[in-house]
């Protein structure tokens, strides 16, 4: 797949973003998806289609409501541009193949659930455990093997432990969130849980400087981390990971 076709996925990846930020925005809050327009969360006014252009509308918009003009989370715009940016990687290191699609969708869940930990502080069963289920599917039926189930239960169980080692520092979403890491990575789990845990550690290490033993206090969202470790996996985690086993 050429760069230029991968350009245009930009678009409607850039519209795919732009209704994740209505499920993060939504679905914390039990408020149906889809029974009416968007509004403005501070003001409660409808916003035209003018308002929802991905990006170009909070440019023009300088970050606030036309209406009330409260400011416009910062979330909005990056969820857009990250989730545009996830699938045309995906498309180009993929190519045109089922493998695309699904790794596609994985990183468009890895996106809403990593926005909603951030405002939140929670990782939606409705959200995580439908997509578990859907990429073991996929990922067993295009490549037959129990490597995914088994990556899948593996990276579950090990969160599980740490959960119940330190459950002020591990919740139970993260451990869901484990599993559909592994139906999607396989044994490239390992590399999404080590890269996810050491840039985990950087937050950790800044607020133990600033604040000392009240650090401990502080509840860090491990979504994202995890997250970020997974994209890493997906694009790179064979390579990372022969490497690694290359230097015994």
């Amino acid at each position: 797949m050429n760069a230029a076709f991968a350009a245009v996925l930009a678009a409607p990846a850039l519209a795919v973003g732009s209704f994740l930020n209505v499920v993060a925005s939504r679905v914390p809050l039990r408020i149906p998806i889809g029974t009416s327009r968007s509004r403005c969360m501070s003001c409660e006014h409808e916003l035209s289609p003018s308002d929802n252009i991905p990006i170009l509308s909070y440019v023009f918009l300088r970050g606030h409501c036309r209406y009330c003009k409260a400011e416009i989370p910062w979330r909005y715009p990056a969820v857009e541009a990250l989730t545009a940016f996830l699938v045309v990687a995906c498309a180009l290191h993929f190519g045109p193949t089922p493998d695309a699609l699904v790794a596609a969708g994985f990183c468009v869940v890895l996106v809403v659930i990593s926005a909603i930990d951030l405002e939140h502080r929670i990782i939606p069963n409705r959200i995580v455990l439908p997509a578990a289920a859907v990429v073991l599917i996929l990922q067993t039926f295009l490549h037959p093997s129990p490597e995914w189930a088994i990556a899948a239960v593996g990276a579950a169980g090990f969160l599980f432990a740490a959960a119940l080692a330190y459950p002020k520092g591990m919740g139970m979403g993260d451990v869901k969130l484990a599993l559909l890491l592994g139906a999607m990575l396989g044994r490239n789990i390992t590399v999404a849980l080590m890269v996810g845990c050491l840039a985990a550690l950087i937050p950790a290490v800044v607020l133990a400087f600033r604040h000392g033993t009240r650090a401990r206090k502080i509840a860090i969202p491990f979504a994202p981390f995890l997250a970020f470790g997974a994209v890493i996996a997906l694009f790179y985690g064979n390579a990372i990971l022969d490497r690694y086993l290359a230097t015994f």
